[in-house]
């Protein structure tokens, strides 16, 4: 029956970010905002929604393991199940936009910073404001990139597009219940996760790190996969960087700031250390411009060597 709730409940949780990311986009479209900052702005956060509702509700329940596991197994999953799904199914990857220049280096900064955080054996809340710092300089960045994309004709037929159907009294609601629907999901997939480590015998960081981030990664999955198949590959690509950007600061930094999360490092190195491997891999990947289906096998080599040493450990 757990196993039940946990499904609805994820369901749920995903549902209710899907609904906030397209009234959101409604709204910065109405107010005309460039479609890049959307889609690195909003469009990421949006899909990390879900990894933020389960890591704050599981913070709050005073499961830290499940809070930080979650963040770890989302970035893994993002760059090694996401990113590679999308090297394997586009025809050809070629990017305009330099993401090693720009981009990648946003995404590996905020997880060397999250390794010296958790040498004291704890992330407080005076880290998780720095995280939240770390994350108001990427938007500030973003925003003053924008300026140098020419894409003001475009902004106007889509924002057009959007005035003649755009209604607050709809908008208003729609977001509301999106809301609710993550918020509620979240607690159920939380309260749900762990129920199933106990009746199993498995430790909440296995449950997190693995059915959690798997569950609250499928939006990441979702919008990639859709971008590729339309050719949007910068979108795609953008949007899991922004993604692992959000959940190792957003995420993580308002999670903390409900509650101080203790964290044994030593414990869970491998998980850590694999987070690592693959964000530098991606950092590699987008500095040599390799977007071949070989470097998705790569990635999903890393996938296997990581969900056998999870397996093994249950």
């Amino acid at each position: 029956m757990d196993f039940v709730i946990f499904v609805i409940a994820m369901g749920v949780l995903i549902w209710g970010a899907d609904v906030i990311i397209d009234q959101s986009e409604h709204i910065a479209l109405k107010f005309k905002i460039p479609e890049f900052i959307i889609g690195a702005t909003l469009i990421a956060l949006g899909t990390s929604l879900p990894e933020m509702a389960a890591s704050i509700a599981a913070s709050f329940n005073g499961k830290p393991d499940i809070a930080i596991a979650n963040v770890i197994g989302s970035n893994i999953l993002n760059i090694t199940l996401v990113l590679a799904t999308v090297f394997l199914i586009s025809k050809k990857i070629n990017p305009a936009r330099d993401f090693f220049a720009k981009d990648s280096t946003w995404a590996l900064v905020p997880v060397l910073v999250f390794l010296l955080m958790i040498f004291d054996g704890i992330i407080s809340r005076f880290d998780a404001a720095l995280l939240l710092l770390l994350m108001g300089s990427y938007l500030l960045f973003l925003l003053q990139d924008a300026k140098n994309i020419p894409e003001l004709e475009e902004i106007e037929e889509h924002a057009k597009e959007v005035e003649k159907h755009f209604s607050w009294v709809k908008v208003v609601p729609l977001l509301g219940l999106g809301f609710v629907l993550v918020i509620v999901g979240a607690h159920f997939t939380v309260e749900s996760a762990s129920e199933i480590a106990r009746t199993f015998g498995i430790s909440e960081w296995v449950i997190g790190i693995v059915m959690i981030s798997l569950g609250t990664s499928l939006p990441e999955l979702v919008v990639s996969i859709s971008a590729a198949v339309k050719g949007k590959v910068d979108m795609a690509i953008g949007n899991i960087i922004g993604s692992n950007m959000a959940n190792t600061t957003v995420v993580l930094g308002a999670a903390a700031l409900v509650n101080p999360m203790p964290i044994k490092a030593s414990a869970y190195m491998f998980d850590i250390t694999t987070m690592i491997v693959a964000t530098l891999l991606l950092v590699f990947l987008t500095a040599n411009k390799l977007y071949t289906k070989s470097a998705g096998i790569s990635l999903i080599i890393i996938l296997g060597l990581f969900l056998n040493h999870t397996l093994q450990s249950i």
